[in-house]
Order: C-alpha cells, then structure tokens, then sequence
C-alpha cells in the first residue's frame, strides 16, 4: 500500500515508518505500519479511540520506540540518532500538555519554552531575540494580542492556539499535533481549525500531521490521510480519493455517511 509520495512524486519522504510495531503489557498496539511524510503535505491521522492513532505519533516524533520496524525523521533513524536534538527540529504538542504548564506563565513564556523543550521558563535563559520569536508565533496563529496575558485565564481554544505558536516557534522541518480539539467548545474548535487551513494554506509552513477522530475537524487544505482502526493502516494516501463513507464505516465500525461540503467534511450515521 502506498503511504506517502502522492503528488509530491519521489521526493526524499521527511518522515519513515517501515515495518513498525508496538506492544504494550502483553498487548499488540500497533502492527506493521507502513507511512511516510513529504515535502508540502499535510496529513490527518483518522481513527476511533483506541485504535492507536497517539502511540504512532508519539513513535513518529521519537518519544517512544517500536517493539519492532524502523523509523526516520528528518533522514536520521531512531536509534542512531541523538533524539534530542532531533526533537527540537519536530515541532510537537497535544491536549494534554496544556495541563502541564502552569497557569501563570504568559503566552509569551509558554512559547518560549519551547527553546529548550521545557515546561518553565526559569530552568533556562531567554532573550529579546526569543522573546521577539515568541510573539512572532502567536501572531501568525490569531493570538499576538494575547502575549502578556496568563495562559490560565485563555479560553481552552486560545490555549491550543498558544501550544500550536510553541510548536511552530522554532521553525521546525515537520509539525505533529495530538488531537488538539480535544475538550474544547464550538467556537474554540472552529478557531483552531480556521487557523489550521490557514496555516495549510501558506507553503511556507512545514509538513503538518494532525491528530483527529472527528472527520468535522479536518481543516480545507489538508492533502493526506491515514485510516487507522486496531493499531493497522486501513488506507493512507491523498483525501480526496481515500476518505469515502465505505473506508470511514470500516474504520469506525458503524455504517456512515460522508460529505464534503465548502472543503470541510462531515460524517453521520446511516438508519
């Protein structure tokens, strides 16, 4: 099954999975994923909970190994690799870690941690070049007038927003977000998304891997997606051809309509 070049041809893929597997406590997680990641795409991980879409991610950015296979970012392969200095050129967040950071930091600060890959911004040494980096990012995703005010009194999609700046701080050669509009409102999920397309938009921004298990949450201008349901690859390839209603009931396990309309897509199920 092809996983990655579309329409990007035989460029050198930028992210390589081959063969991988992970086992959990006795438990197979994920089985013989095969996937690449190329210049200028913009790919969507699709599937229900629990079907494995967070291990492979956090596989595919060198925060855990494969039971078995091999993965490369970036042309170095885990393993051989100083994956620390590799992880600063992944820009990387998830729902969760805006409970990690703590509530008084500004925006600015959260996003200047990103430097060091760190939580707080007194483990380290910042200055006006960061700090001046920082702002840059919030600005270019809607939130540069909120960079003085503390990341506790944002609303849940403005936080998101913030962690999607950090990500973005450093210039990073590849973005992975973890399901990000995880917990937050209407209004804050249609946010974020707005500020995803726009970013899928701009060919400056690098290659994007977003997290989801809501086809409603797909932004317009994404390109790829993977069909994952009990740690197997369904389908992967270009949107347009491989996100059907046929391929979206298998992965969910329920029979399932699907529509795109004005770019965005929406699923539900059939009587």
């Amino acid at each position: 099954m092809s996983t990655g070049a579309g329409a990007t041809g035989a460029s050198r893929p930028l992210l390589a999975l081959r063969g991988v597997s992970r086992t959990i406590d006795g438990t197979e997680v994920l089985r013989g994923i095969d996937w690449e990641v190329h210049p200028g795409q913009r790919w969507v991980v699709l599937g229900p909970n629990g079907s494995g879409k967070t291990t492979l991610v956090r596989i595919a950015t060198m925060w855990e190994h494969p039971s078995a296979g091999t993965v490369e970012m970036l042309g170095q392969r885990l393993g051989r690799t100083d994956v620390r200095r590799l992880r600063a050129r992944v820009g990387f967040t998830s729902a969760a870690m805006a409970d990690m950071l703590r509530p008084s930091l500004t925006a600015e600060q959260v996003v200047m941690t990103a430097k060091h890959a760190a939580l707080e911004p007194w483990w380290h040494s910042y200055d006006d070049e960061d700090a001046g980096q920082a702002r840059d990012a919030l600005k270019r995703v809607g939130c540069g007038h909120r960079s003085d005010h503390r990341f506790g009194t944002l609303s849940s999609g403005e936080r998101q927003r913030v962690l999607l700046a950090r990500a973005m701080a450093l210039d990073p050669e590849v973005i992975v977000l973890d399901e990000p509009n995880a917990g937050l409102d209407l209004s804050g999920r249609e946010e974020l998304v707005l500020t995803l397309q726009d970013l899928a938009a701009d060919p400056a921004t690098p290659p994007l891997v977003l997290v989801t298990h809501h086809a409603d949450e797909i932004p317009d201008g994404f390109t790829h997606v993977l069909l994952l349901r009990a740690g197997t690859v369904l389908a992967a390839g270009p949107i347009s051809e491989t996100l059907t209603g046929a391929a979206l009931s298998d992965c969910f396990g329920l029979e399932l309509s699907l529509e795109r309309r004005h770019g965005r897509w929406t699923a539900w199920a059939r009587r």
